[in-house]
């Protein structure tokens, strides 16, 4: 049966992009958990319907050049926001995400139109091109370049950002430099990820990591670990259940994190 389901083009295609994004979002994650951003970047995945307005309004072939602009400006914002303190930073983002959602559905969904657009609601996987993966092999390398250059600064941020600023860290550049590479991520991955899945995917490998983690190694790590189970395994059950690729992933994930959950309880 596997030598069937890999004899197919578009199955090797999906098969090597779950094995590129997966890990990006486990190690990714960890610290979006850890911050307590799930909020943020569930405020970028629907953003991105704004991207793709911004880029039909503007005549803009590739929806995705608009995505990652507007992803990398709204992340920015939102982190400009949030430090002014004005309100508390769940609010503003909820606010935010509520407001992009109903301004790319209002100009997506003019003259009956959001039909060309629904499916990067759940994405198909099984859609990506060969040049896509290319990109994705970009961003791999990019974000494993900056994790390894950065994430003792992140870590040191996360505990305590007085103390980072103590040690000479620039909290501020750290910030926007790791809301830049949420954007990246979300807007290059939400095609086949989907809008209303890809937070899901960012979030539940490292919840369940951090559920029976005794250090931080080992929550990157089984972050990693988990990410790359749930999809290699969602995408053989999808292929075999003729479901999609993307909840079938998240089922996955979800199993994976009330074990973890009540694993570590018990323990």
């Amino acid at each position: 049966m596997f030598s069937e389901m890999f004899s197919y083009t578009f199955m090797i295609r999906a098969t090597i992009a779950i094995l590129l994004i997966s890990p990006l979002f486990g190690t990714v994650g960890t610290m979006i958990v850890q911050k307590r951003m799930a909020y943020f970047s569930d405020a970028l995945g629907h953003s991105a319907l704004t991207g793709i307005a911004a880029g039909v309004i503007m005549g803009i072939g590739n929806t995705t050049v608009s995505m990652i602009i507007f992803g990398i400006c709204f992340a920015l914002l939102l982190n400009y926001i949030s430090r002014k303190g004005l309100s508390s930073s769940d609010t503003l983002i909820s606010v935010f995400a509520s407001c992009a959602t109903a301004l790319g559905l209002a100009i997506l969904s003019r003259g009956g139109s959001f039909s060309n657009y629904s499916a990067i609601l759940v994405g198909d996987i099984l859609s990506i091109t060969g040049s896509e993966i290319i990109q994705l092999i970009v961003l791999f390398a990019v974000i494993l370049v900056f994790w390894c250059f950065s994430i003792n600064r992140l870590t040191a941020i996360s505990i305590h950002a007085t103390l980072a600023k103590s040690r000479s860290i620039s909290v501020r550049v750290m910030e926007d430099a790791f809301a830049v590479l949420i954007a990246l991520l979300v807007m290059l991955s939400i095609k086949w990820v989907g809008i209303l899945l890809i937070n899901a995917l960012l979030i539940l490998p490292a919840a369940s990591s951090r559920n029976i983690s005794e250090n931080f190694r080992e929550y990157t790590y089984f972050s990693i670990i988990f990410s790359l189970f749930s999809g290699i395994v969602g995408l053989f059950v999808s292929y075999f259940t003729d479901m999609a690729t993307g909840p079938m992933i998240v089922i996955i994930a979800s199993v994976i994190y009330f074990a973890t959950y009540i694993y570590g309880k018990d323990r």
